[in-house]
C-alpha cells in the first residue's frame, strides 16, 4: 500500500455541497490490540461506554433528491447529454446514492482519482484524512465527450432507457487504465474479473461531478427489502440498542466456522463490558465473478442460518452492501472497511485474503493471505475503526463440530476449503456432520443443481427467500 504523503493535493470541489447531517451522541470507539484477547477468567468485566461511530467526515451524505422534486429532475434530465450506465455503473450509483462512499458527493473528479490511486486516502478541506482505496469512477468515450461538449451537466440513463440521476459541475479528464490497474491490484496480469468486465472495454476518459439521484436504486429481484442504507441500519441498530456494531462481509455462504467466529466475537465484546453488541452480516450484493454463488442464493442460505438458529435473529441484521467486487485484496479491504464506518460499525472482522483471488496467470493467490488484516491495522483514515482479525476455524473431528484451530493437535483438524465444499454440495454429497446447518446446505445443494437446466433449457431461480 502506498504510504501517507506529507502533502496531499487540494480536491478542486473538495466536497462542497451539504449533504444531509446524520448526527449522533457518539462515543469515541476503544482502539483494542490486534489480538483482542480477554481473559474473563482473569480479568473484572467492566462498563464501557459506546454507540455508532460518526461517518466520514462527520455527515452521512445522501444524493437521493427529495420526492417533490423527482418530476422536474425527470423533466431537466430529459434535456440534457445522455450517458448510459452499464449495470456495474449502477451498483456504484447506487452506492454513492446513500452513502457508502461519504464524504463523496458524485463520480470522483480527477484530483480525487488521483489521490485515490496514489494516497488510498482523500484529504478533506478541515485537514482530516479519510480512507478511499478503490476508484469510484464513470467512463466514456470519445464519441460521448464530444457530443457533451461545453455542457455542466449530463443525465445518467439505466438500460431501460429512464433517467437514473443528474451529473452536475462536471469535469472529463483522461483514463488511465494502465496506472489505474496496476495501483489498484499491484499487476496488469490478464484474467482480472473487474477489469475484464469493467475497465479493459471501457472508454479513454473519466466524468466526474456531483450527483443528484432522481429515484432510491431498486433491482425488484426480491431482495430489495434486505438492501438497507447507511441511514436504515444506523436506525435498525439505535432501535436495537446497540452499544457497539461489527460488522462481518461475505461473498460466500455461512459455514459453522463462520458462525462460530461471529458468535465468539460477540461474547468477547460482551466481556469487555458491552452491554449489546450487533453484528451486521453483511454479503456484498454487486458485482462478482462468474464462479461465485449467486446474491440471491446466498442470502436465502444466510435466512435458513438464522432459521436453524445458528445465528440469533435478535443480535444480527442481514444486509446487502451494494458494492461491486474488485478482487483486489489489501487494496479493496479498506474500502470494505471504510464503507462499514458510514452503517455505524466499529469493528470490523477481517478473513485470511480479504478480497483476494487465485493469480490469473500462476498457481498461486494473488496477495498474500496475511497482508489485508496488516495494512487495515495501518491504513489512513481507519484509525478509528477496531479491527479482529479472523480466527482460523476447521473442522474438529474429535468433536464433531467445527472449532478454533489448535496448533497442537492439528491432526485432529479438517479443513474444509471453499472448492471442496463446492464440490461436495456438487455432486449432492454430505460434508461431515456440524460443517453447516441442514437448511443452509440444503440451499447450496439447491444451487448446484439448479445450474443443470431444466427440460426449457431455463436455470431455475430459488424461491423467494422468507422476509
Amino acid at each position: 500500500m502506498a504510504s501517507m504523503a506529507a502533502a496531499f493535493i487540494k480536491p478542486s470541489n473538495p466536497f462542497s455541497k451539504s449533504p444531509i447531517t446524520f448526527s449522533k451522541a457518539v462515543t469515541p470507539p476503544i482502539k483494542l490490540p490486534m489480538s483482542l484477547r480477554v481473559k474473563s477468567n482473569t480479568r473484572r468485566r467492566i462498563r464501557v461506554s459506546g454507540g455508532l461511530i460518526d461517518p466520514d467526515g462527520g455527515k452521512l451524505v445522501e444524493l437521493i433528491v427529495e420526492e417533490s422534486m423527482r418530476g422536474s429532475k425527470n423533466r431537466e434530465a430529459l434535456s440534457l447529454p445522455r450517458i448510459k450506465l452499464s449495470r456495474i455503473d449502477v451498483q456504484w450509483v447506487h452506492v454513492l446514492s446513500e452513502g457508502w462512499a461519504s464524504p463523496l458527493t458524485g463520480f470522483m473528479r480527477e484530483s480525487e482519482f488521483l489521490q485515490t490511486l496514489h494516497f488510498n486516502s482523500l484529504r478533506l478541506q478541515d485537514g482530516s484524512v479519510v480512507n478511499m482505496s478503490v476508484p469510484i469512477v464513470l467512463a466514456i468515450d470519445d464519441d460521448l465527450k464530444n457530443r457533451i461538449g461545453d455542457s455542466s451537466k449530463v443525465a445518467l440513463f439505466g438500460s431501460d432507457d429512464r433517467p437514473v440521476a443528474i451529473l452536475n459541475d462536471i469535469e472529463i479528464y483522461k483514463h488511465p487504465k494502465e496506472e489505474r490497474i496496476a495501483r489498484t491490484w499491484g499487476t496488469t496480469a490478464s484474467g482480472l474479473p473487474y477489469v475484464d468486465e469493467a475497465i479493459k472495454n471501457a472508454g479513454n476518459w473519466l466524468i466526474g461531478g456531483d450527483l443528484e439521484v432522481i429515484e432510491p436504486i431498486k433491482y425488484h429481484d426480491g431482495l430489495d427489502r434486505f438492501r438497507l442504507s447507511p441511514a436504515q441500519l444506523r436506525n435498525e441498530f439505535t432501535s436495537r440498542n446497540a452499544d457497539a456494531v461489527f460488522a462481518f462481509q461475505l461473498r460466500n455462504p455461512v459455514h459453522n466456522g463462520h458462525a462460530l467466529l461471529m458468535t465468539d466475537t460477540r461474547r468477547r465484546l460482551l466481556n469487555m463490558g458491552y452491554n449489546n453488541p450487533i453484528l451486521l452480516l453483511n454479503p456484498l450484493g454487486g458485482y462478482t465473478k462468474a464462479d461465485d454463488v449467486p446474491l440471491h442464493w446466498r442470502i436465502k442460505q444466510h435466512q435458513k442460518v438464522l432459521e436453524d438458529g445458528v445465528l440469533d435473529p435478535e443480535t444480527t441484521v442481514v444486509s446487502i452492501f451494494p458494492s461491486p467486487m474488485h478482487y483486489a485484496g489489501p487494496t479493496e479491504v479498506q474500502w470494505h472497511a471504510k464503507a462499514r464506518i458510514n452503517a455505524g460499525a466499529n469493528f470490523y472482522i477481517v478473513g485470511r485474503d480479504p478480497a483476494g483471488m487465485g493469480h490469473p496467470i500462476e498457481k498461486r493467490d494473488l496477495y498474500d493471505a496475511d497482508h489485508g488484516k496488516k495494512v487495515l491495522s495501518m491504513a489512513p483514515g481507519l484509525e478509528r475503526l477496531n479491527i479482529l482479525p479472523f480466527k482460523v476455524a476447521a473442522y474438529d473431528k474429535t468433536q464433531g463440530k467445527m472449532a478454533f484451530f489448535d496448533p497442537s493437535r492439528p491432526q485432529d483438524f479438517l479443513f474444509i476449503s471453499g472448492t471442496k465444499m463446492r464440490n461436495l454440495a456438487r455432486n449432492k454429497e454430505n460434508p461431515p456432520d456440524g460443517f453447516m446447518c441442514p437448511g443452509g446446505w440444503n440451499v447450496l445443494v439447491e444451487y448446484y443443481k439448479s445450474l443443470v437446466p431444466a427440460d426449457n433449457g431455463r436455470i431455475p431461480k430459488p424461491e423467494a427467500v422468507a422476509a
